[in-house]
C-alpha cells in the first residue's frame, strides 16, 4: 500500500451527502467544494473502479457528472466515512442530517458514531459516545481513538500468551531432540542439540496483527495525541512480532470465552488492515478507504431505538423478516424481507415498518417517494394482513413544515403512512412511532 502522504501536509475536506467537487481550484458557490486535478482524478477513477454491478443496486458510491460552466463534478451519494487518496487528500464525507440541534459538524460526527453502534458485527458498540472531542477529531481520527483505548484495556489486563513451538539450535538440551536436523547442523559442532520445545509467548496471530494496526494507524493519523499513544501501546508488544500475513493471522484467531476480550480490537483490525467497514472497495487511487452505507446504517438504527421504545411485554419484534414469499406456487418464489415487523401480543395486529434513507420534499412529484417502495409496501400489507404500513425517512428542511404525516389509502383497506424522524430527537420522534403503532 503506497502511504498516503506526509501527515503534516495533507489536505482535509469536509462535505456532507449530496455536496459536490468540482476540478480545480475555482469556487462555484455553497455545496461545491474545489478539488485540485490530480486529486479530482484520483477520485473519479475511485469512483469508477467501484460502480454498482448492477443498474438495479440502489447504493451508490458517488455520482459523476457534468454541469454548464461547471464542468464535471463528483457528488457524494449513499456512502459516509473517509477516503485518503494517494497524494494525502483527506475526503470526510458525513450524513447529511437535518435538526435545530444539528448545526455543526462535530454533532454530527456524534451522531453518527452513535448510529453505528447500533449496526451488528461492527466494532463501535462498546465506546462512550459522550467522550468524544469531536470538535477536533474527523471520523478517522475517532475510530482510531476507539481502536487506542480498546488496546490499552487489553495490556492493562495483560496480553494473551500460548505456547507456541520453537525449532532451534541450542547448547542445551530440553525438549524433544529431531535427529534429522541434528545430525545435519551439527555435524561438526558437537556441543550443539537441534531441538523441538514449547515457550509460553504472547507472540501469537491475535497479537501481531494489533500491533501490525498499531504500526499502520502510527502513519497515518494527523492526531498529535492518537501518535503519543499509539507509541506507547507499540512499546508495550515489544516481544510480538508484527503479521507477515494478514488473512492467514485472521484465520488462526478463534472466538472463544477465553478470547472474548479479543472480539472487538479484531473486527477493528479487519477495518483497518483490510477494508473491512461494510464493503471492500477496488482501485488502486487511495491509501485507504473506511465508507458506510447510509441506508442500513439508519435502518439499524431505527430497529434498535424502535426495539428498546417498545420492550418485550407487548410487542414482539422482528428485523429483515423472512416469513413470506410473493409467490407461493408452483414454489416460493420472490422473497419479501420488510426490514422491521411488530406484532401486538394481545390483538395479533401486525404493523410493517420500512426505513428509506432519502430526502423527501414537497417540491418532488408525490413527495418523491418512489412508486417501487409502494408496491412493496402494498405486497408487505397483503401478505401480513397488517393494520398499517409505515415508511420512515429522516427528517430534513424541505419537509419540517408539513402539518402531518403523509398518508395513503386505497379502498381495499391499504394503508401507508410515511413518517420522518428527527435524528437528533430520536426519542421523542421513536416515541411518536410506537404511539401509531399502539393505536393501529
Amino acid at each position: 500500500m503506497e502511504e498516503g502522504g506526509d501527515v503534516a501536509s495533507r489536505t482535509h475536506i469536509t462535505i456532507s451527502e449530496y455536496q459536490s467537487f468540482t476540478c480545480g481550484t475555482k469556487r462555484y458557490g455553497a455545496g461545491f467544494f474545489p478539488l485540485e486535478e490530480k486529486a479530482f482524478n484520483y477520485l473519479e477513477s475511485f469512483v469508477l473502479a467501484n460502480r454498482s454491478a448492477t443498474d438495479t443496486d440502489p447504493l451508490e458510491l458517488m455520482v459523476i457528472s457534468s454541469r454548464c460552466g461547471v464542468g464535471k463534478i463528483i457528488s457524494a451519494k449513499n456512502y459516509v466515512g473517509l477516503i485518503t487518496l494517494k497524494d494525502g487528500t483527506e475526503i470526510e464525507i458525513l450524513p447529511k442530517i437535518y435538526s435545530p440541534q444539528a448545526d455543526n459538524q462535530a454533532a454530527v460526527r456524534k451522531l453518527f458514531i452513535k448510529m453505528l453502534q447500533s449496526v451488528r458485527d461492527v466494532p463501535y458498540k462498546v465506546f462512550d459516545v459522550s467522550k468524544l472531542k469531536t470538535e477536533s477529531m474527523n471520523v478517522f481520527e475517532i475510530f482510531i481513538r476507539m481502536f487506542i483505548d480498546e488496546v490499552f484495556s487489553i495490556v492493562k489486563r495483560g496480553l494473551k500468551a500460548s505456547y507456541i513451538t520453537r525449532c532451534d539450535n541450542e547448547r542445551f538440551y530440553k525438549g524433544k531432540l529431531i535427529f534429522s536436523q541434528h545430525i545435519k547442523e551439527n555435524y561438526v559442532h558437537k556441543e550443539r542439540v537441534f531441538i523441538e520445545y514449547d515457550i509460553f509467548s504472547t507472540n501469537r496471530p491475535e497479537n501481531r496483527l494489533i500491533k501490525s494496526t498499531l504500526e499502520f494507524l502510527q502513519k497515518h493519523t494527523t492526531s498529535i495525541r492518537n501518535r503519543k499513544d499509539l507509541s506507547v501501546l507499540l512499546a508495550s508488544f515489544d516481544g510480538v512480532n508484527f503479521s507477515n500475513n494478514y488473512e492467514q493471522d485472521f484465520t488462526q484467531y478463534v472466538k472463544n470465552r477465553n478470547m472474548t476480550e479479543y472480539d472487538a480490537i479484531m473486527r477493528w483490525c479487519r477495518v483497518f488492515l483490510q477494508n473491512k467497514s461494510f464493503t471492500s472497495f477496488a482501485g488502486s487511487e487511495v491509501a485507504y478507504a473506511i465508507l458506510f452505507p447510509m441506508e442500513q446504517i439508519f435502518e439499524s438504527y431505527v430497529a434498535a431505538k424502535l426495539g428498546k421504545a417498545l420492550g418485550n411485554n407487548q410487542y414482539s419484534m422482528k428485523t429483515q423478516d423472512k416469513s413470506y414469499h410473493l409467490f407461493d406456487h408452483p414454489s416460493k418464489k420472490f422473497a419479501l424481507r420488510p426490514d422491521i415487523v411488530v406484532t401486538k401480543k394481545t390483538s395479533k395486529k401486525v404493523t410493517v415498518l420500512d426505513t428509506k434513507w432519502k430526502l423527501l420534499s414537497p417540491s418532488y412529484h408525490n413527495y418523491g417517494i418512489a412508486q417501487s417502495d409502494m408496491y412493496q409496501m402494498y405486497a408487505y400489507q397483503k401478505k401480513y394482513e397488517a393494520s398499517q404500513v409505515i415508511l420512515i425517512y429522516p427528517m430534513n428542511e424541505n419537509i419540517k413544515d408539513l402539518c402531518s404525516d403523509i398518508s395513503y389509502k386505497s379502498e381495499d383497506g391499504v394503508s401507508v403512512k410515511a413518517v420522518f424522524l428527527d435524528l437528533m430527537d430520536m426519542d421523542s420522534s421513536i416515541a411518536a412511532v410506537k404511539t401509531l403503532i399502539a393505536c393501529s
